[in-house]
């Protein structure tokens, strides 16, 4: 099995056409006739992954978020992009990103962290850009949701703006970072709080003016949850190969 043949296979699952514009997925850099080895599986390209990579005999990393969103000039040691990817292709690794037709398949995406909070029946959002909504068994306060979060997802902080002792029921989840033009669809969602790694200041103050919390959990904690399904999904397709998970560039199987 070569890097060309795994990329297709990623785009049958996460089409190119679902990324948003100003995304780059796919193949960023390497051989696509190499042969794959092995299989590390990252939220980032950085030189950690690289030496996790290598550690495990992976020749083949796949990102979530692309190392290159748009066109470079230079490719040198001076900058932090330049370094890691000469580090790349000195050490006859290829990178796939696979990012927002990644987040747009919610199987693989919001319903993960979903997963990983308890959730129970989760739904999509209509006319959100991505996000799914879920009811909990009862209400609890913003504070005991926030510690549940913090636990669930594996978090080193929360932030929120809201009264903690603001009631908890529906909540509205999008990973990575809040999309504004999803607002209007969580309104009428009646989602109570919304939960994701980034959300703008402003877009806050706005929700909490309709009454509705918002939750930061900070975009790499919401986004690992994806890691493990898109890793099952792998070797379930590719039962030789290794595959190896990447949490904040510490390396970690996933049984």
């Amino acid at each position: 099995m070569n890097v060309n043949d795994i990329e297709k296979y990623l785009n049958e699952v996460f089409p190119r056409g679902n990324a948003l514009d100003y995304d780059n997925v796919g193949l960023i850099a390497g051989d696509r006739e190499k042969v794959v080895t092995a299989i590390l599986v990252s939220l980032d390209l950085t030189d950690k992954a690289i030496e996790s990579a290598k550690a495990v005999g992976a020749n083949l990393i796949i990102t979530h978020h692309p190392i290159i969103f748009s066109g470079i000039k230079t490719l040198t040691m001076d900058n932090s992009t330049g370094k890691t990817l000469i580090n790349l292709v000195r050490s006859g690794i290829s990178v796939i990103a696979c990012h927002t037709n990644l987040d747009l398949t919610d199987e693989f995406g919001n319903l993960a962290i979903a997963d990983k909070l308890g959730a129970d029946e989760p739904c999509r959002v209509e006319g959100a850009v991505c996000g799914v909504v879920y009811e909990l068994p009862e209400a609890m306060t913003l504070k005991e949701y926030c510690r549940k979060v913090t636990g669930d997802l594996g978090t080193s902080g929360i932030i929120t703006i809201n009264d903690p002792e603001s009631k908890v029921r529906k909540v509205f989840i999008q990973g990575g970072a809040f999309d504004e033009d999803s607002v209007e669809a969580v309104i009428r969602s009646g989602a109570d709080t919304v939960l994701s790694g980034e959300i703008k200041h402003h877009i806050c103050v706005g929700f909490e003016q309709m009454g509705i919390n918002t939750v930061i959990a900070g975009h790499s904690a919401t986004e690992q949850a994806y890691l493990p399904r898109l890793k099952n999904m792998l070797a379930e397709k590719y039962p030789g190969i290794s595959i190896t998970v990447n949490y904040n560039n510490e390396v970690s199987s996933i049984l």
